[in-house]
């Protein structure tokens, strides 16, 4: 029965096999000449919606007709699985030249005349970096203009069939698909694809791929265009090659273009600030044995005889200074004198970075014909979610037109609701951060008694101090609360944002921008915030200690300082988030993927249409780049608000960078459906963000190096209390140490169990000793460096600010070249539209058109003459 079946599926692959002469990879209509679009596919599923289901298609597909779409529909028969049927969208040109029109779309009027750029003299040492130059600008450089019908003779039209780009068409196809009506429900008009796949009436849309990634197509007519963006740029191989940014663009779309040029551009500056701080790095390294902090410290002569107060009441014993050598030694490696000139240097890269960018993206404004492309062209289309929940319209003051419009009072009660949201989970992370300090004050006393009383454990001392073993802990414990968080606010704040309803696609990724930034800033920094600036800063004294809810003991600094706490932070949670985001974004779409095709891959491959290959592969959803941007500027956020305390973080971040490049152009390319094709002339509200962060970024350095690092209190004892000229830095942590009188420790202070006797214990502060006459009060040791910390942060900052507003004025946005080539462009573009209209105006003359008259000659013409003198 078994080998019968068999037998039976292979005729029906034999049958479908004749049936079929033309490649079921084939991106065209049966004829071979129509080329696919989009797809739409269904599955039949006979439940009480299948009939209204079955009326909304008929409906909508009826109507995608009569906007002049043309269709091609494959029975289920004649797919893999036998369940899915696919419907075949065309774009004929008629449709196509009506809607480049609508929406403003630049096309060819004559080749570019303007000469190259001089060429770089580094070219021959770049040349092992270069792409094919085929690759690099897979079309000729051309004078555009907006496309109008009544001027078709003025555009460089070969070709119908290829005049407008695949991109172009899925754009153009999808503008109708999302406005298409199909049929009025509830007594509402019912519009729009996006609907119908929420509802379930059709399962997926979507342009598709040119050809397989791994092999070019068998047609010739098919461009190959995948295939050589897999091959020159999706392979991590390919990693030290520059990005072939016009094939992107020209593929994906500018939206796309502009995240991988931003991208590439980010990753290039990052090459910088990774050398500066590798070598403030080394620097530390080879400088560790002359540190002499850490010398002191683990001398037996002089930390081996500091006997230090207990670090918690009653279970921790009183301890000796150099058992802390090693975590003394490392935190040298962070904590030097390269800190402060790291954090200058990198308040000035922000800045060089972000004015750059801008001068990049002007550039590429040019290139790509968005000079003129305006945002407000986008704010004028309505999402079609905004005018289906309207019910109410009024007057557009713009169009003169009657437009939905959600009314104020609804809005203000929907902002109400959502800020409340906003609110709610933010100060939730703020109670995950406080158990988290709650972990590490209740754990701190567990790990420093096992370490005390179990001899096994005593070897590893040195290594994993009680400090040290809770910071690692509570840092791993924090990163998967963030996790877990991020993944459920996710899903909060695209409802949120749902729920108000904007008005624009732009304001409404604006909107959810601002949530999930707002969110994932308080998320992944507060921890970070917390071992900065507060950790070690509201301790107490001994016999007076501060306690966090009258029950736990605020935790104190090493006495080596808190700044290698705040390293470890920092990395475990940075290359946590790296790690955990590659694995997301590469191999949990490669294991979907693999699973919905491992029947198909056995199929010869004219049973498995190109359309049902992109079928099954994941979808780039209309937030993909969202998510994308969002993981950058984060880690853009741990480079420069806390790099002071990890010189390493940029060559970290490059590191993952390069490897991002060729994760997301890989998934892209090989593991997703082909993205509709948007524009974009620049990273949109992340700019706004990043500028907000380079500037956060030169206080929160200014305050770590004063307040986190040791580097203010050594200057000062170097300057004004060191009394050895041959070593001014010796008996720095001896002058660094209060004395406190072990008697005057209440009950509730003292350790259990005392092993020796001792009169005095040390702590990390500047107070006077029990014999002084204001006792435990602070000593003007102690005002002297806190106005020292102060200067220097109002001294770094305002030195920081002003070199960057310098180098901000300095450089300007527009590079002049471009300038000079925007303007000439324009120039040319109007002088060929203003002669193509005097000719069809002398056409008409000549003709006798009595519409025609001799003064609208003469106006024209003097047009024409004011804009070659302007």
């Amino acid at each position: 029965q078994q080998s019968g079946r068999r037998y039976n599926l292979f005729l029906k692959r034999r049958l479908r096999i004749d049936k079929r002469h033309q490649s079921k990879d084939s991106i065209f209509f049966r004829d071979g000449v129509r080329r696919i679009d989009f797809v739409l596919s269904y599955a039949d599923d006979f439940n009480k919606e299948w009939e209204k289901k079955w009326e909304r298609r008929k409906e909508f597909e009826s109507n995608l007709q009569k906007a002049g779409l043309e269709l091609e529909t494959e029975d289920k028969k004649e797919s893999e699985d036998g369940k899915i049927y696919f419907v075949k969208i065309h774009a004929p040109w008629e449709v196509l030249i009506t809607y480049a029109e609508v929406l403003n779309i630049k096309v060819p009027i004559k080749e570019n005349d303007i000469p190259s750029t001089v060429e770089n003299p580094l070219d021959c040492m770049l040349k092992p970096f270069r792409l094919p130059e085929n690759v690099m600008h897979p079309e000729p450089d051309y004078f555009t203009a907006p496309f109008s019908k009544d001027k078709q003779e003025l555009y460089l039209i070969n070709d119908e069939n290829t005049f407008f780009s695949p991109s172009m068409r899925n754009r153009i196809v999808n503008y109708i698909l999302t406005r298409c009506p199909y049929g009025t429900e509830e007594g509402k008009k019912k519009f729009g694809i996006k609907r119908l796949l929420n509802n379930g009436t059709y399962s997926a849309a979507y342009p598709l791929h040119d050809c397989q990634y791994w092999k070019k197509a068998n047609d010739p007519n098919c461009d190959n265009e995948r295939y050589t963006l897999y091959m020159e740029w999706a392979r991590f191989l390919r990693f030290y090659k520059e990005q072939p940014l016009d094939l992107i663009r020209k593929y994906y779309g500018e939206k796309i273009g502009i995240y991988f040029a931003w991208l590439g551009f980010y990753t290039e500056m990052l090459f910088l600030a990774a050398v500066v701080g590798l070598i403030c790095f080394l620097y530390g390294l080879f400088t560790m044995d002359e540190n002499m902090s850490s010398k002191e410290i683990c001398d037996p002569a002089i930390g081996g005889e500091i006997i230090m107060c207990p670090l918690c009441d009653r279970e921790c014993d009183y301890w000796r200074l150099n058992t802390t050598c090693e975590s003394s030694q490392y935190s040298h490696l962070f904590d030097n004198v390269a800190t402060v000139f790291f954090a200058i240097f990198m308040g000035i890269w922000v800045t060089l970075f972000l004015e750059f960018w801008k001068r990049r993206q002007a550039r590429l404004k040019y290139e790509w014909d968005l000079v003129d492309f305006e945002e407000e062209q986008q704010q004028l289309q309505l999402r079609p979610e905004y005018e289906a929940k309207c019910t109410q319209k009024k007057k557009n003051p713009v169009t003169q037109e009657m437009e939905p419009y959600l009314p104020l009072t609804s809005q203000a009660v929907r902002f109400c609701i959502s800020g409340t949201t906003v609110l709610f989970w933010v100060s939730l992370i703020i109670a995950s951060m406080i158990a988290v300090i709650v972990y590490r004050l209740a754990v701190y006393a567990a790990f420093a008694s096992l370490m005390e009383n179990i001899e096994t454990l005593q070897p590893i001392r040195a290594l994993l101090t009680p400090q040290l073993a809770t910071s690692v802990t509570a840092s791993c414990l924090n990163f998967v609360i963030i996790m877990i968080l991020n993944f459920i606010y996710e899903r909060i704040a695209i409802w949120i944002t749902d729920m108000e309803i904007p008005r624009t696609h732009m304001e409404y990724e604006n909107r959810l921008t601002m949530k999930m930034f707002l969110f994932q800033f308080v998320n992944y920094y507060s921890s970070c915030f917390y071992v900065a600036f507060f950790k070690g800063k509201f301790v107490g004294y001994p016999g007076a200690y501060t306690y966090m809810f009258n029950s736990w003991r605020n935790e104190e600094c090493d006495p080596a300082g808190c700044l290698i706490e705040l390293t470890t932070q920092l990395t475990i949670v940075m290359a946590g988030k790296q790690i955990w985001g590659n694995i997301q974004e590469a191999i949990v779409p490669w294991i979907c993927n693999w699973w919905g095709r491992r029947k198909a891959r056995n199929n010869p491959e004219n049973l498995y249409s190109r359309w049902e290959q992109d079928h099954d592969l994941q979808t780039f959803g209309a937030l993909g780049l969202f998510y994308e941007y969002l993981e950058m500027v984060i880690q853009f956020g741990f480079i420069t608000l806390f790099v002071a305390s990890f010189p390493l973080a940029p060559l970290l971040a490059l590191m993952n960078n390069i490897l991002e490049i060729r994760v997301d152009s890989w998934k892209l390319t090989t593991q997703y459906r082909r993205p509709v094709a948007a524009k974009a002339h620049s990273i949109g509200v992340w700019q706004e963000i990043l500028n907000g962060m380079a500037i956060l970024s030169v206080v929160t350095n200014a305050f770590i190096v004063a307040f986190t690092s040791d580097m203010i209190p050594r200057l000062v004892y170097y300057y004004a209390y060191s009394e050895n000229e041959d070593s001014p830095m010796s008996g720095y942590i001896n002058n660094s140490l209060s004395v406190f009188l072990i008697s005057d420790f209440p009950d509730s202070n003292k350790p259990k169990m005392v092993r020796d006797n001792f009169v005095i214990c040390r702590y990390r502060d500047y107070r006077y000793p029990p014999d002084h006459e204001r006792r435990y009060l602070h000593s003007m040791h102690f005002w002297h460096i806190l106005a020292a910390k102060l200067a220097f942060i109002i001294i770094m900052e305002h030195v920081v600010f002003i070199v960057k507003f310098f180098v901000a004025w300095m450089i300007p946005d527009v590079p002049a070249d471009v300038k000079a080539k925007i303007k000439r462009e324009k120039y040319l573009t109007q002088k060929i539209i203003h002669e193509y209209e005097l000719e069809k105006l002398k056409e008409r003359l000549c003709q006798g058109d009595k519409r025609a008259t001799e003064k609208e000659y003469i106006a024209t013409e003097g047009r024409m003459e004011l804009t070659i003198q302007m």
